[in-house]
Order: C-alpha cells, then sequence, then structure tokens
C-alpha cells in the first residue's frame, strides 16, 4: 500500500488524457492571453520613440493665454502584477499534481514569446505604418481575446460547460487530498512557514540576477566592450527566445520524471531551481573576464537566461505543491519581494560603476551571482513538495 504522503505521486487514471482536455485549453488560453500581456509591455517602449520624436517635431505652442509649465515625463507602464497570483488560484483548481509543470510551463512561457515576437514587429509596424496603429493592432487582438477567454474558460471544473465528466472526476479526485474548503486564510502558520520563504528567497534572489543579465549587462557591453545588442533586433530577442524554448521542454520532462521515473515533487523542483539559477550565476561571472569579445557576451547572456528557463518547473511553480488553495496569496506574497531586485538591482549597479571599468563591472557581477547562489541553496535546503499542514482542512480543525 502507498502511504498517503506519496499519493500525489500516482499516475493519473485512464480515460483522462491531456490531450483535446478543458485542462489543455485552459493552458493554451493562458499562453495567448501572456503573449499578448507582454507584447502590450513591449510594444510601448518601442513605440514611445516614435511617439517622442513626433511629438518633438510639432509647432510649440506660442499662445500667451496662461502660462507655460514644465513637468517630469511620466511614462506609464500597464499593471502586470495581478495576472500571475490570479493564474496560480485558478491552477490551484484545474492542475492534477502530476500535470502541474508542463500546464503552467505551457501558460507562462507566452510571456517570453510575446517578447521575442513583439520586439521586432513593433518596430515595422511604426516603420511601415505609424506608432498608433502599434496600440490599435495589439489592443485589437487583446479585446479579441477576452471573448475567446469568456467564452472558453471557466474558474473551476464544476463550472465548465464543456468538460467531459470523465476528465472533471479524474481533476476533482486528484486534488481531493489537497485542497482546504475554509474560507479563512491561515495568515500566521503562512508568514511563518520555512518553506514559503524558500520560494521568497529563491524569486529574489532569481531576479537580481535576471535584471542584471537582462537591464544592466546590455549596458556594459555598450560601454565596455562597445557593442550595443539593442541596435540588433535579433540578438536583443533572442535570450527570451532561448528562455521560452526551455520552459516549455523543462515543464514536459519534470513532469515525466515525476510521473514516470518515480520522482519526488521536492526532488524535481529543487534540481530545476538549482540548474536555473547557479547555471546564469557561472556565465555572469564569466561575462566579466570575455576581454572584448561582445560574440561570446551575448552567447552567455543567451545560455544563462535560457537556463534560467528551468526554475519555471522549479520554485515558481512550488506554490501549488505546498498550499494549493492559497497558491495565489503566496504568489503575490513573493512576487511583491522579487520587484525589489528590479528598483535596487540597478541602483547598486550605478553606484559601483563610476569610472565604468571592467573591475568595477565584475564586483556587480560577483554580487548578482553570489545573491543568485543563496537563493539556490536556501531552496534546496528549507523547500517543499508537499501541501504543508497549514494549508489543509485538518489544520483549521485542529485549531478550532
Amino acid at each position: 500500500e502507498i502511504p498517503p504522503e506519496h499519493q500525489e505521486e500516482l499516475p493519473h487514471c485512464e480515460g483522462s488524457p491531456i490531450c483535446c482536455s478543458a485542462r489543455l485549453s485552459l493552458a493554451i488560453w493562458a499562453f495567448f492571453g501572456f503573449f499578448l500581456l507582454y507584447a502590450l509591455r513591449v510594444n510601448l517602449s518601442v513605440a514611445l520613440v516614435d511617439m517622442v520624436e513626433s511629438n518633438a517635431s510639432l509647432p510649440k505652442n506660442t499662445s500667451s493665454t496662461c502660462p507655460e509649465h514644465s513637468a517630469t515625463p511620466v511614462v506609464f507602464r500597464n499593471t502586470t502584477g495581478v495576472t500571475f497570483p490570479a493564474m496560480h488560484a485558478m491552477w490551484s483548481s484545474w492542475s492534477p499534481p502530476l500535470e502541474r509543470s508542463k500546464l503552467l510551463s505551457i501558460s507562462y512561457a507566452g510571456a517570453q514569446l510575446g517578447t521575442v515576437v513583439s520586439l521586432p514587429l513593433s518596430g515595422l509596424i511604426c516603420f511601415y505604418m505609424d506608432w498608433v496603429y502599434v496600440f490599435y493592432i495589439f489592443g485589437a487582438l487583446g479585446v479579441l481575446w477576452f471573448f475567446f477567454w469568456v467564452l472558453m474558460v471557466s474558474d473551476t471544473p464544476e463550472t465548465h460547460k464543456r468538460i467531459s465528466h470523465a476528465e472533471k472526476e479524474y481533476i476533482l479526485s486528484s486534488l481531493t487530498e489537497q485542497l482546504s474548503s475554509q474560507k479563512s486564510v491561515p495568515w500566521k502558520a503562512m508568514w511563518t512557514s520555512l518553506p514559503l520563504w524558500a520560494i521568497v528567497v529563491a524569486h529574489f534572489s532569481y531576479n537580481w540576477t535576471f535584471y542584471t543579465l537582462l537591464t544592466l549587462l546590455p549596458t556594459y557591453m555598450k560601454e565596455i566592450l562597445r557593442f550595443d545588442v539593442q541596435e540588433n533586433g535579433f540578438l536583443s530577442a533572442l535570450p527570451y527566445f532561448g528562455c521560452w524554448v526551455c520552459i516549455i521542454l523543462s515543464g514536459q520532462f519534470a513532469d515525466h520524471l515525476r510521473e514516470k521515473q518515480n520522482f519526488s515533487t521536492v526532488c524535481v523542483r529543487k534540481t530545476f531551481t538549482l540548474i536555473g539559477m547557479i547555471g546564469p550565476a557561472v556565465f555572469l561571472v564569466a561575462a566579466g573576464f570575455i576581454g572584448c569579445n561582445y560574440k561570446l557576451a551575448v552567447a552567455f547572456v543567451t545560455i544563462s537566461t535560457t537556463l534560467g528557463g528551468f526554475s519555471t518547473s522549479g520554485y515558481s511553480i512550488n506554490h501549488l505543491d505546498i498550499a494549493p488553495s492559497y497558491a495565489g496569496i503566496l504568489l503575490g506574497i513573493t512576487n511583491s519581494f522579487a520587484t525589489i531586485p528590479g528598483m535596487v538591482g540597478p541602483l547598486v549597479a550605478k553606484s559601483l560603476t563610476h569610472s565604468n571599468t571592467v573591475g568595477e563591472w565584475q564586483i556587480v557581477f560577483y554580487i548578482a551571482a553570489a545573491i543568485n547562489l543563496f537563493g539556490a541553496f536556501f531552496f534546496a535546503l528549507f523547500g517543499s513538495g508537499e501541501v504543508q499542514d497549514w494549508a489543509l482542512d485538518g489544520y483549521h480543525l485542529h485549531r478550532n
């Protein structure tokens, strides 16, 4: 008899293939949603250049009716922070434990491909048409996607109109021992949970290196190596493309290891996190010792960002492993901490690179690599692959 703690490792029952299923349909529509979401983020930065240039060519207002006022330019950014926690919350009801990696990796990979496609496509639209059509085209696609999303997707399997009975029963039975029916959130137990803090540290550390690679390394290449990677659309998109491929393949491989090779969930999550965080750290340090070889720098950025895709099947979806009922809340918490590197990292790098020397930039890379290694090993030590007691009904009954 298989112990209860290992029951999540059982293969799914026959008659519920993932092909043509409602849960795969959800993953595909989520993929297109994240594709458009990140395309809208990227095309704003591309179209903004033409917007500023066209406004600069307009005649200035010479009216003296009202005094002239000056203000700091404001750059508007679309809010995407709520989408990932919302998607995690949906997957807590839709993803069978042994299919989480593949389903979530398909969903979130759309973000990387949206960046790859939107970078050159927005430039072409601005060049051959006008910058306003960037927003018209992608905005229209977003509205079209929304109608399909409303028609084709439901919050839970119980409310889905076209799901087969076999698939619904399979999903619900696979999550029977993992979900909590309690309405109250165990905030104290949640905030004192070591596995949650393991995800927080890993998420924070990964983003520090991610922002260093994709934001600061191009500056290093331009100032030190005298090569502007942003002028080459293909090279700018190449790291994102590599990450997209890795996310898709690693998600399939992670679930294969858990289902067919009987690897435990915690083993897969920790292994994929170590690969996805140590790999980028190694190539980041190596970037400081490449001399003036910009081709090698581009290769290092691409390889390190590609390896980072392993983390999607590591700590990134571990929220669903430890507390599926509160996965959206947990991702909101970890994602809040993970935004800090995007604000602090560039400031730290700027304060350390006053003279723009190779030695100064090596220190920046050392710091980022050290933070990444710390996050990887912290998650390897304290991460978990089992549903925590505070996320189950029994915890609430015991307290009451």
